[in-house]
């Protein structure tokens, strides 16, 4: 809102200060601290009123450290996040922008989807929740929805460029290096000599030379028939990402501050790629595709770590609020849509590790004790617990997996996958330049 109603007071009439709102940067900062502002004060009263009305989940008594304290926390948490996150970005982004469209859009859709998982165990008294079908069709169809627009939609494109190697640009840039028309004036202040827009299935690929993978060459064929399969194909990776990474954050959702956490410092590496793919000078200095209009999704990312830490003041150790599933399928799904706009969704086995791995153990402990379960009459599992949080947390000497001797406090446990997770981060930023 302020985005529009400041560029049309410029305008129409000289109006002292509007031009700032035209940079990323400070929009991105503003939208940041109304995001934590916001909730750390709705926080507050939501706190109090699900106390009141006794909405809190049923904390089943699994011989986990901490867990008896925990009956009784209110749940769906997650509205504090989403409400956090909508505001601002409403306030300061160009709502007229594709892919902050396609943001919002995963943010309120699977939110809604979350919160009906929410609404059935609390309300309804149904631990189970929404059953995973419909929690899996809700996931599927915001996926077909994105792939389809990525396809459809004129914006969405890819920015190819020859530069000469004699040209200046730094001189002539700087002064406007992360305004929204930067593009326009690098055009039309420098020699680039052979430049276009297209639409693409390319996408970034880790430690390899030109950093590019382009899904056509999973297609079979040639011309239409090509084209269309590898659209398909791109579209069937897009559900595959979403579903998984939003269900990978739930599973996650099991100590206090843990997603919280984790998503902040995984959102704050895709705001920094955002901004890399989004600006042609830095695109070019890094030899990476440069994505026009993907610079806007800054400013909602920052809104999304803003809420995220104002959650946090709550949800920290020991926790006064749960997010529940109303806020872990919404963060995932923000996750994984960010990093496909900006064509980065390659990069996200490293960047989130913590969610892959988190998966991936509850995946192997039902396996294999299905596995052994059937062939030896007597299931055997792989951790004493599953996700792999749980697994410091719980004694089991029948489980393969013993180590770490004893039961780590949760706080710490916390703590360390936080810490996994920056050095994750990072590396997945240096992948750019380590090929």
């Amino acid at each position: 809102m302020f985005y529009h109603l400041f560029n049309y007071l410029d305008s129409i009439m000289d109006f002292h200060g509007s031009g700032l709102f035209k940079y990323i940067s400070t929009r991105a900062l503003a939208a940041n601290a109304v995001a934590l502002i916001i909730a750390i004060i709705w926080g507050k009263s939501l706190i109090k009123k699900l106390k009141r009305k006794q909405i809190s989940d049923e904390i089943r008594n699994l011989g986990l450290e901490g867990q008896i304290s925990k009956k009784g926390t209110p749940t769906m948490g997650g509205l504090i996040v989403i409400l956090s996150i909508l505001i601002p970005v409403l306030l300061f982004c160009d709502l007229t922008n594709i892919y902050v469209q396609l943001l919002l859009l995963t943010t309120v859709w699977l939110g809604a989807v979350g919160f009906l998982d929410d609404y059935i165990k609390v309300f309804k008294k149904n631990k189970e929740g929404l059953r995973p079908k419909y929690k899996i069709f809700g996931q599927v169809t915001l996926g077909l929805i994105i792939g389809l627009v990525l396809y459809l939609n004129s914006d969405v494109v890819i920015y190819e460029k020859t530069i000469p190697k004699t040209t200046t640009i730094e001189q002539t840039v700087i002064p406007v290096l992360d305004k929204m028309d930067t593009e326009t004036k690098i055009v039309e202040e420098s020699t680039i000599n052979d430049s276009h827009t297209c639409k693409s299935t390319i996408t970034t690929i880790p430690f390899v030379k030109n950093n590019e993978f382009d899904y056509a060459w999973l297609a079979l064929g040639k011309g239409k028939v090509k084209n269309a399969l590898q659209w398909i194909i791109y579209i069937l990776v897009i559900i595959f990402i979403i579903t998984g990474v939003s269900n990978g954050t739930n599973l996650t959702d099991g100590l206090d501050g843990l997603t919280t956490g984790v998503s902040a410092i995984i959102g704050a590496g895709l705001g920094i790629l955002a901004y890399l793919s989004g600006n042609i000078i830095y695109s070019d200095y890094l030899n990476i595709m440069y994505l026009p209009g993907t610079g806007e999704t800054v400013v909602f990312l920052s809104a999304f770590i803003g809420a995220l830490l104002g959650f946090l003041w709550y949800n920290s150790y020991p926790a006064q609020i749960f997010m529940g599933d109303t806020g872990s399928l919404a963060i995932g799904g923000i996750i994984a849509v960010s990093s496909i706009l900006i064509r980065k969704e390659l990069l996200l086995p490293i960047l989130c590790g913590i969610f892959l791995v988190e998966s991936l153990s509850v995946i192997i402990q039902r396996v294999y004790f299905k596995y052994t379960k059937k062939k030896h009459g007597a299931g055997v599992r792989v951790f004493r617990m599953s996700p792999l949080h749980h697994h410091y947390q719980k004694e089991n000497k029948d489980a393969i997996l013993q180590k770490p001797k004893g039961v780590i406090p949760e706080a710490k446990i916390v703590m360390r996958f936080w810490l996994i997770d920056i050095l994750l981060v990072i590396i997945t930023i240096a992948t750019l330049k380590i090929r």
